[in-house]
């Protein structure tokens, strides 16, 4: 039997399948898919779907299908604004006791919108309070100015580029990077060792969030993965794609496992650097 190779080794960073990738679906879907495709886990997207919202009903998905749960986003969208309350920063407080219950290590969050003017006053100073509280990760995530035709809306606060701002940890999305018309690499560049989180889709810069499987845009997903083990991150990509328009349960779990692959074979290619080789940027000094 042949012997392992020394400078070879399989990449720590785990897989996880955000439970928005399989909508229309629902939540408890998206654990069965998770297992039956092999990721390593599942962050759960806190939305309308009644199971998303229910910490008990989670942890009997996550025991049944042996899948554990590494993050919670919390309820930061349109549609999520009644979601565990109107108040902010009571969300944020759910969240987190919502990852805490169920052994997850980060809480994804948006920046405020515009209009929610207090919250968005003290929004770097209360993460950094909330952060403190607990050894839940509080990911801020960069999101992306609002287009229409030729017309932008900053529809964020403090700012939609969260590298504007001091948080302790944040989440890198790329098809927000590519909504935004944003040089990916240069927002990780800033992120530094606060990157904390990867959101891996694709995007082509439409003014629509795309959200595509990686390697069907221009984003440069393979050099992010590559360049992980570079940086010492510690924490989990998750698969956060897009798949409304698959025609059938079978077309949406095959992207979903295309999705998986790319990632995988990328991370491994992180982890197994050449001696001497460049790393996933050549034009860093």
């Amino acid at each position: 039997m042949a012997k392992p190779r020394d400078d070879v080794r399989f990449p720590d960073t785990k897989v996880a399948l955000s439970t928005a990738s399989v909508y229309p679906e629902s939540t408890a879907t998206a654990f069965e898919i998770a297992a039956r495709l092999g990721y390593d886990g599942v962050e759960v997207m806190v939305w309308t779907d009644p199971v998303s919202q229910d910490i008990d009903a989670l942890r009997r998905l996550s025991d049944y299908h042996r899948v554990p749960i590494l993050a919670v986003h919390a309820p930061c969208l349109l549609i999520t604004q009644r979601v565990w309350s109107t108040d902010p920063w009571v969300k944020l407080q759910r969240a987190r006791a919502a990852a805490e219950k169920l052994g997850a290590s980060t809480v994804v969050v948006h920046p405020p919108f515009r209009w929610q003017r207090q919250y968005a006053r003290d929004f770097v100073d209360g993460i950094w309070r909330m952060a403190d509280e607990t050894d839940v990760r509080f990911a801020v995530e960069n999101m992306y100015p609002w287009r229409y035709r030729d017309r932008e809306m900053q529809a964020y606060a403090p700012d939609w580029d969260v590298t504007k701002d001091d948080y302790r940890h944040f989440t890198i999305d790329l098809s927000h990077a590519a909504t935004s018309r944003t040089d990916a690499l240069g927002m990780i560049d800033r992120m530094s060792d606060r990157l904390g989180h990867v959101h891996l889709a694709d995007g082509r810069g439409s003014a629509k969030d795309e959200h595509l499987v990686p390697g069907r845009g221009n984003q440069p997903c393979a050099e992010v993965l590559e360049g992980l083990a570079h940086t010492g991150f510690d924490g989990h990509v998750v698969i956060e794609v897009n798949t409304r328009r698959a025609m059938s349960s079978a077309e949406r779990e095959a992207d979903l496992a295309e999705a998986l692959a790319f990632t995988r074979t990328h991370l491994a290619r992180s982890a197994s650097p050449v001696p001497g080789g460049p790393s996933a940027r050549t034009d860093r000094p």
